[in-house]
Order: C-alpha cells, then sequence, then structure tokens
C-alpha cells in the first residue's frame, strides 16, 4: 500500500467516527516565533490543547507537514528524515482512551493491514512521587484488542531503557511499561520538567517490528521496543492529556481530558512494505529512481548520498511552496544549507549540471493531488530552487578550481579561509574535498583558521546573534544537564586520548540526548569506556560551574576554547568546570549550564555514549545520554 492511499484512508477513518479534516499548517508559523518550524504535527494545535475552542469542533484530523532542521546531521540512516508528515488526531474534551485506542487498532489491523503479531506497545509505567499511577487503563485495552485477535498479550515493567538493553522481550510480551523519559508527554520532557501550569500525561507508543533486521548489541545486550537498533521502529503516539502541573511535584486531573494523537506517515508506510528503509516509499523512492537515472548511479553503492539529496530537496521544496527563499538568516539560512548539502553530495554522484529543475517537478508530481498549494505554486518552486542551485553551482566550481592551486604543498589554515571568504567555500567541504582528492591538511590549519575568523569577526563587529548558537534545543532543566555534559564530555575526550587540540566541529543538545562532533579517529571500546567513566567521575566531584565575561583576544591568550568555526564578538561568556587549582574545563559558550556537576547525577542518572561514528572525513560524532 503506497504513502498517498495510507494518508487518505487515514483521514476518510477519523472522519467516518465524527472528525473534522483540517488543512495542514504552513512550515514557518507565523504565531509561533518561538521556533523556526512547524516540528510537530501537535505544534499548530496547541492553543486549543490549552483550552482555546476549535472553530471546527471538538474532534479534528489533519495530515501536518513537519520539518526538524536539528535532525539534518542524522540524514543518511533508513529512517530519519528532516521533513516528514503526522497523521493526526486529536479530542478536545471528548472521547478518552478506549475510544482512541480501538480506533488505532482497526486503523493498523483493518486500514492498513498490518500484521499486528508485528505490532508491539508502551505504556507509562508510573511515579509514585507525583502520585501519578501506573496506566493498566490503556495496557488493559491493548491487551483485550490482542487477545481477541489470538495474539499474545504479556505485560512487563521495564521502567528505563537501560533495564530494557539488559532485560529484552520475554515469550509473550507484548505490552511494556517504560517510565517519564519514554511515556510522558509535556512540551518540555518528564514530569520533572513539565512546565507549571501546562497540561501533560502519559503516552502509549506503537512500534513495528521489523523481523528481517539483527540486533545491534552495540546498542545494548538485548533488543527491546525503544531500542535504537532499527529492528523496532516507532510508528505512532497516544497522548492522553489528562493531567495539569500546577507546582512543583505537584499534578491535577483535568475535568475534561485530551487526545493528542501523531504517526508518521513514512513509517507507517514502511511498516506497510515490510521494510524499514523508509527511502523505499512511495514518497522517497521516485526522487531516488530519478538520481539513479540521472547519475547513472545504483541506489545500492550510493546509498547516504541518495537519501540526503532525496530528503533534503524534499524539504527545500515544501520550504519553497510555504514562501520560505534561501537566505543567510533564520528559516532561509536553513533552507540553503539544505540545498547546498543536497547539491555537494550530488557530486559524489557524478552529477554536476543543473539537476533540481529534473528533481524538483518529481517531488511536486508525488504531492500535487493531495496538496494543492503544491500545484499552484509549481512553477515559482522551480525558478526559486534552480536559482540557488546555480548560484552554488559557480561557488563550487570556482572553489574547486583554486583548490587545485594546493594540490602540491597542502592546506593552510589561512588558505581555506581564503575559500571560505573569497569564495564561499564552506571549510567543511573543503576539508572533505582535500581528503577526496588526497590534498594534504597543514598540522595546524585549525588554528590558523580560527584565528582569521577571529580577525574577520574583529572587524566586523558582529555580535553573536544566538539564533543558532550552541546547538542548544532549549532552556529547560534537562538542556541544561547535557549542555554542560558536553563540555565534561569534551574535556574527557581531550584528557583521555592525550588530544589537548582535538576541538568540537558542531553541538546539538535536545530533551532526550547530546550530540558531539570532534576532529579524532575512531575510538576503540576502551577509550569510549575511559571517556564515560572520566565524565562520571568528575559528575561525582560535584565541580563548581562558574563563568565570566572577557574580551574576546584576552579569553583567546588565557586559554580559552572555541567551537570551530564559531563566530565571536568583541567580548565573550567563558565558562570554567573546576576549582581555581583544577580547572578541568574553560570554554567559550554562550550557556546556560547548571552550577555544579553534582546535578547531573539526580535520579541516580549516569553518563553514558550510546553512539559513535563518522561524520565527516577526519570527524569523529558521539550521541550521549544521561539515564
Amino acid at each position: 500500500m503506497n504513502a498517498e492511499t495510507i494518508r487518505q484512508k487515514y483521514l476518510d477513518f477519523y472522519q467516518r467516527n465524527g472528525h473534522a479534516v483540517i488543512k495542514r499548517a504552513p512550515l514557518i508559523l507565523t504565531n509561533d516565533p518561538t521556533t523556526l518550524f512547524t516540528g510537530a504535527g501537535m505544534q499548530p494545535m496547541i492553543p486549543y490543547l490549552l483550552g482555546e475552542p476549535h472553530s471546527e469542533g471538538k474532534r479534528i484530523a489533519d495530515s501536518q507537514t513537519c520539518l526538524r532542521a536539528q535532525d539534518i546531521d542524522d540524514i543518511g540512516d533508513n529512517r530519519h528524515t528532516t521533513f516528514f508528515e503526522m497523521l493526526g488526531n486529536w479530542s478536545l474534551g471528548d472521547y478518552f482512551k478506549k475510544e482512541q485506542i480501538n480506533w488505532m487498532w482497526q486503523f493498523l489491523s483493518e486500514e492498513v493491514g498490518l500484521d499486528m503479531n508485528r505490532v508491539y506497545v508502551t505504556c507509562y509505567i508510573g511515579d509514585e512521587r507525583y502520585n501519578i499511577p501506573k496506566d493498566t487503563e490503556a495496557a488493559e485495552i491493548w491487551a483485550e484488542l490482542y487477545e481477541k485477535a489470538g495474539l499474545s498479550s504479556g505485560q512487563a515493567d521495564i521502567g528505563s531503557e537501560e533495564t530494557g538493553y539488559a532485560r529484552g522481550i520475554k515469550p509473550g510480551e507484548r505490552i511494556f511499561y517504560y517510565d517519564g523519559s519514554k511515556n510522558w508527554w509535556s512540551r518540555n520532557g518528564g514530569p520533572e520538567t513539565t512546565p507549571i501550569g501546562d497540561p501533560c500525561g502519559p503516552d502509549s507508543e506503537m512500534f513495528y517490528e521489523f523481523t528481517s533486521v539483527e540486533h545491534d548489541k552495540s546498542f545494548g545486550e538485548h533488543c527491546h521496543p525503544n531500542c535504537d537498533c532499527g529492528r523496532f521502529m516507532e510508528i505512532g503516539n497516544n497522548v492522553f492529556m489528562a493531567y495539569k502541573k500546577v507546582a512543583d511535584g505537584v499534578f491535577e486531573s483535568l475535568e475534561k481530558p485530551n487526545i493528542d494523537h501523531g504517526s508518521g506517515l513514512e513509517r507507517i508506510a514502511a511498516a506497510a512494505n515490510n521494510d524499514p528503509d523508509v527511502f523505499k516509499i512511495s514518497l522517497l523512492w521516485p526522487i531516488v529512481e530519478k538520481l539513479q537515472d540521472l547519475s547513472g548511479k545504483n541506489y545500492a553503492s550510493h546509498t547516504e548520498s541518495m537519501r540526503v539529496i532525496a530528503d533534503h530537496l524534499r524539504a527545500a521544496t515544501f520550504m519553497a511552496v510555504d514562501g520560505c527563499v534561501p537566505s543567510n538568516k533564520e528559516q532561509g539560512y536553513v533552507m540553503r544549507r539544505l540545498l547546498r548539502r543536497a547539491i555537494r553530495y550530488s557530486f559524489g554522484l557524478g552529477i554536476e549540471q543543473n539537476f533540481l529543475e529534473e528533481v524538483v517537478p518529481v517531488i511536486a508530481d508525488l504531492y500535487e493531488a493531495d496538496f494543492p498549494e503544491v500545484k499552484e505554486n509549481r512553477e515559482q518552486i522551480i525558478v526559486v530552487l534552480v536559482k540557488e542551485e546555480k548560484s552554488f553551482r559557480q561557488t563550487l566550481r570556482k572553489g574547486l578550481r583554486q583548490m587545485q592551486h594546493y594540490i602540491d604543498d597542502g592546506l593552510t589554515g589561512e588558505e581555506l579561509f581564503t575559500l571560505y571568504d573569497t569564495f564561499g567555500f564552506p571549510v567543511e567541504l573543503s576539508t572533505e574535498e582535500a581528503y577526496k582528492q588526497g590534498i594534504k591538511l597543514s598540522d595546524n590549519w585549525r588554528a590558523e583558521f580560527d584565528a582569521k575568523m577571529a580577525e574577520q569577526r574583529r572587524r566586523s563587529k558582529t555580535a553573536r546573534k544566538g539564533q543558532f548558537s550552541g546547538g542548544l534545543e532549549g532552556h529547560d532543566p534537562i538542556h541544561l544537564k547535557y549542555h554542560t555534559a558536553t563540555h565534561l564530555l569534551g574535556a574527557a575526550l581531550r584528557k583521555v586520548l592525550n588530544a589537548p587540540d582535538l576541538q568540537q566541529h558542531g553541538s546539538n543538545i535536545t530533551a532526550d540526548r547530546l550530540r558531539f562532533d570532534f576532529n579524532h579517529d575512531k575510538l576503540t571500546l576502551e577509550e569510549k569506556q575511559a571517556v564515560e567513566k572520566q565524565v562520571n567521575d568528575w559528575i561525582d566531584a560535584d565541580l563548581p560551574v562558574k563563568f565570566a565575561v572577557y574580551p574576546t583576544e584576552e579569553a583567546l591568550k588565557m586559554g580559552a576554547i572555541g567551537a570551530f568555526g564559531e563566530r565571536y564578538g568583541e567580548e565573550v561568556k567563558v565558562y570554567s568546570i573546576g576549582e581555581d587549582d583544577n580547572i578541568i574545563s574553560f570554554e567559550i559558550c554562550g550557556g546556560p549550564h547548571v552550577e555544579h556537576t553534582g546535578v547531573l547525577a539526580e535520579g541516580g542518572k549516569r553518563f553514558k555514549i550510546t553512539k559513535e561514528e563518522s561524520s565527516s572525513a577526519g570527524i569523529r560524532r558521539i550521541k550521549a545520554v544521561l539515564r
């Protein structure tokens, strides 16, 4: 069953069950200045979930286009996309758990035709600290449905992900209880970080098992529904918005609870195909086929490049549909980055002529029937995107020609800055191209490049805007903890690897994990374990975290470390971790952080590296959690 059919079946199904089907909101919400893009299906519904009446009534359904810019660097695996559709339905004080779970069973089993023996569900385990009970009500509704279908319905208490990896799944188990890190919904994470005054509640997620995927033990000894190895894929989430947080640690039941449901269209389509590769669904595979035709290469041998291009161009197309144009700030900056990354990857396929005018019409064809605005804006979309491609390809050609002058004697940091400043050639692209062409980089190119960038910043006297600084998603307690943990991780890597020149090449922090890019070779298992131990030792030492503001030049002379490629104004905030005679980290950073490292261990949590992988040539990436 193709994705377009699934979308229509979903909307028809909920319309038959009394829901008003509404149009999607644009990717750029004019009434929500707190975010660049619509990043979740429920985001446009927040006012109504908070109590504002909806003009279409109490039962609403839609298919909402979404874009998560923070996922750009994750694209390339078989299930992440920056652009996606969320099939959503809401009860605004009307029906609740029984109706929602029964409808989801009917939709997945009867409308989509999934093998429900492959579908597993999770529920909230409860939290005695807040007098929030275990959600046995939702679990029993699921259990009854499984039993009627002649399937196992065993229930198991898991709690944390760590426990899930330790115990795995026992025979007959189908319904799993997890803690607030996985099965609690609020605008800011678990019960402890839920904003006071906000509605919130437990949720019940649905996972599809791809039995063809072997469990990867690098994630944990045993597989379980919330494992990241790819055997299980989350296909939907039912939020039971039953509470309101009225004070720290105090939750009251809502008089009229709400339902907030979201299912990823692309992921349900992958489940319907029984293939974990979302790029093989009907909304993405035609783009891949076009890339194969244009390049003469095949998907099997150029998988990552084709996935990145297909995802990024689909996202940029819908951004153009909603009126966005490439620029150097805010949404236009993200759009430009998506397009330029796609064009860069096209070089790896041997596509060195304009190709957006060939690919974008394929994307438009996929959506015209269901989204009239795509058809209405088709020609303008192509004009906007092709113009950006032509401009950037000129930049690429100039930069590549200039790089040829450095083949014999290698690239210095000053020359890399010239490529960036004069030719508009991104330093990431320069280093990647140097790696591909065997061009040597000078030993201290990073320091040289940083110095030239700092000099340019002083000349331009531009202050940091903070729009994209630090990769920080929010300023809630969990974000502060992960931001501080990122500094500890960088310091631990430099110490354990004996690499004082190791630098941050990017970071991204969400409520669920931190991501840290750095220049180094692949880490051994022993090195990763040593880094984890060092970070946890510093957390246990409960070291103070302080900051001071210095003139930028003075801070650099004092040895302050800055993120590679970051732009600074005339003054910078520098955070230090440790005592006066034992400072383990001294870094330029806008903040915010916790006040002492022991806070990271609250709730018995430990620092854990979940993944270490290549990000680009010479750059490694670590993802880590506190759990």
